[in-house]
């Protein structure tokens, strides 16, 4: 089964309105997102009462329903992984420094993971299916092979999806003891060499559709997960034989955007590969647009939707090769910690 994207939105360190004909540029060791004016689709008074990430989820998908021209659609489904992390510091910090004594609700209710998903239903009036997965790395891919399965059972369907998920000090100072993070320049970060890479965040959101219409952006066609894999040349193996069963092989692909976040062991695992299969495709990047976080592939799969669409990619996001003019298929490759690796293939209308 095929779906056709009819409406995106993203919040992320870029302004979707501009890029990419404007890119922002980033120092230190984090990307934060661009905040859009929430005013637009939040009531003022909502606002102070909400997490970032519930804000961001809610903007994207705005905007993906207001871009596909419908109102409400007939199911929502996102991905997390890490949900409102902002809101579980809150509510946790309160419970040492009060001894869990006279907590309020509001911080516990909007700390679970789908309370994006819930808020933007609640904001629609949308009573329809509602489902949020929390698969780390696979958050957002098993939410679109969901998406995919509902549209197999009832074309007749428009489902929001997409995936969201947020920094915060806390988390970052954490994770960043690990080795994870590395000040950098977003300019340079792709060629960096050095191990680490930049902290991301941000929220995207698709409207997909069975059939085309004059509003359809791309086509999605695959959506493959690999987990652990022994080494490069299984995970080689694994994405040969996953085109060959679509019928493709690699020189049918326009171009490969993949995750190199400029952490020199993670670039040099798609290195490795690329040379096995894509010695002769364009290869592009688009972590050093909105930074590393578990669900990146979101906006990787929001900018392809956008080349496709445009017929044009970005000079600034390629790494081998020139930037394809008009590319037909573009394969979103992202791995998260060298451990899930997910494929999606997008094509043009």
């Amino acid at each position: 089964m095929t779906a056709f994207i009819q409406g995106t939105g993203c919040v992320s360190a870029q302004d979707s309105q501009v890029f990419p004909g404007e890119i922002r540029h980033y120092e230190g060791d984090r990307l934060p997102v661009a905040d859009p004016d929430y005013k637009q689709w939040i009531d003022i008074k909502q606002i102070r009462r909400m997490g970032r990430a519930i804000k961001m989820g809610v903007a994207a998908s705005h905007m993906s329903l207001e871009a596909a021209g419908i109102q409400s659609p007939d199911a929502i489904i996102m991905g997390t992984a890490y949900g409102c992390l902002a809101d579980t510091g809150v509510f946790l910090q309160k419970l040492v420094s009060q001894h869990e004594d006279m907590l309020t609700p509001t911080a516990f209710i909007q700390s679970t993971h789908n309370t994006v998903a819930g808020q933007i239903a609640l904001l629609l009036g949308c009573h329809a299916y509602n489902n949020t997965f929390v698969h780390t790395a696979f958050s957002l891919e098993n939410a679109l092979q969901d998406s995919l399965l509902m549209l197999a059972e009832d074309p007749s369907r428009k489902i929001l999806a997409g995936a969201t998920d947020e920094i915060t000090e806390y988390s970052h100072t954490i994770l960043r003891r690990f080795g994870l993070y590395k000040n950098a320049s977003t300019a340079a970060l792709q060629r960096s060499g050095t191990p680490g890479t930049m902290a991301g965040e941000g929220a995207a959101f698709f409207v997909l559709g069975s059939g085309k219409d004059d509003k359809s952006l791309a086509q999605l066609t695959v959506v493959d997960m690999l987990y652990r894999p022994a080494s490069e040349q299984e995970t080689a193996d694994h994405l040969l034989d996953l085109l060959r069963r679509n019928g493709l092989g690699p020189e049918d692909i326009s171009l490969v955007l993949c995750g190199r976040n400029g952490d020199v062991d993670s670039d040099r695992y798609y290195e490795s590969v690329e040379v096995r299969l894509f010695g002769a495709t364009p290869v592009a990047a688009f972590k050093h647009f909105c930074g590393e976080y578990p669900t990146a592939s979101a906006f990787a799969v929001w900018m392809a939707a956008g080349c496709l669409h445009r017929g044009a990619v970005p000079q600034e996001a390629m790494v081998k090769g020139d930037a394809p003019a008009n590319p037909e298929r573009i394969l979103v490759w992202n791995h998260h910690q060298g451990t899930h690796h997910s494929f999606i293939l997008l094509e043009k209308c």
